[in-house]
């Protein structure tokens, strides 16, 4: 993947990736970094950050820890060009609705919605002052194909960050920072095996029933496989380039075909 990449692709910008230590999070951050930018992310842990990143311990769920990566991106870096928000997830039961309780919720959308909106806030307006700079919020097919099963909650957030990411790029495009999303579909990542792990307790049988489950709920990938992270964070990468200066307030998904509708 990084054989193909310009290394001056993104020279001289200042990178943030909010949550850049595993899966998608770090093929995104090794992407920038393999294009030239200086790349700052944080995470609870810094043990499994990549080599030559700037690294904040910060808990993004909290009002606090947002505060910290933002603090930590104005002062090291000197302010922000691009920010990816590719924190998100879910650790909510199997059950369906009955199951979730008012502590999921909070924590699903304190995860999957208020995160980026808390780093929004702090960080955009330096994009606004110096006129230019580019967003991308990750959300998720999960925003239109709910799995009622286990991610109503996880669903329900990031259907509310795609509906907050539209009224940003309206309300930022002509102040030059442009805002885009990136909805993928299944991603082969150690929290999807997560995922799978919690269907299997909750519903007995084998890893393979439980991901035959999930590929039957959503009505089977097309392609036969889900997204490899490096296959996101290159889309997510190309939307924050200067070669898509016209992209703005569009959703791109990358599914391997799991949506059917048009």
């Amino acid at each position: 993947m990084t054989s193909r990449v310009d290394p001056t692709e993104f020279a001289d910008k200042r990178v943030v990736v909010s949550g850049g230590t595993k899966g998608l999070g770090r093929a995104t951050v090794d992407r920038f970094l393999a294009g030239g930018a200086r790349v700052m992310t944080a995470a609870r842990r810094a043990a499994a950050a990549s080599e030559g990143v700037e690294f904040v311990a910060a808990d993004l769920t909290t009002a606090d820890g947002s505060r910290t990566l933002a603090d930590a991106a104005l002062d090291r870096l000197g302010g922000v060009d691009i920010l990816a928000h590719v924190i998100g997830g879910s650790s909510a039961p199997a059950g369906g609705f009955a199951a979730l309780t008012d502590e999921h919720w909070l924590a699903e959308l304190n995860l999957n919605l208020l995160a980026t909106v808390r780093l929004d806030r702090l960080l955009l307006p330096t994009m606004i002052a110096q006129g230019a700079g580019a967003v991308v919020h990750v959300t998720s097919i999960q925003s239109v194909l709910p799995l009622p099963e286990s991610t109503t909650a996880y669903a329900a957030a990031k259907a509310a960050l795609r509906t907050y990411s539209k009224a940003l790029s309206r309300e930022l495009g002509p102040r030059s920072v442009r805002v885009n999303t990136v909805s993928p579909g299944w991603i082969m990542t150690e929290s999807a095996t997560g995922f799978l792990e919690r269907l299997q307790a909750a519903n007995g049988g084998t890893i393979e029933d439980a991901r035959r489950s999930v590929l039957d709920a959503l009505g089977g990938i097309p392609i036969g496989r889900g997204a490899e992270p490096h296959e996101v964070a290159d889309l997510i990468a190309y939307l924050a380039a200067d070669r898509a200066a016209a992209i703005h307030g569009a959703e791109f998904v990358i599914d391997g075909g799991t949506i059917r509708t048009v």
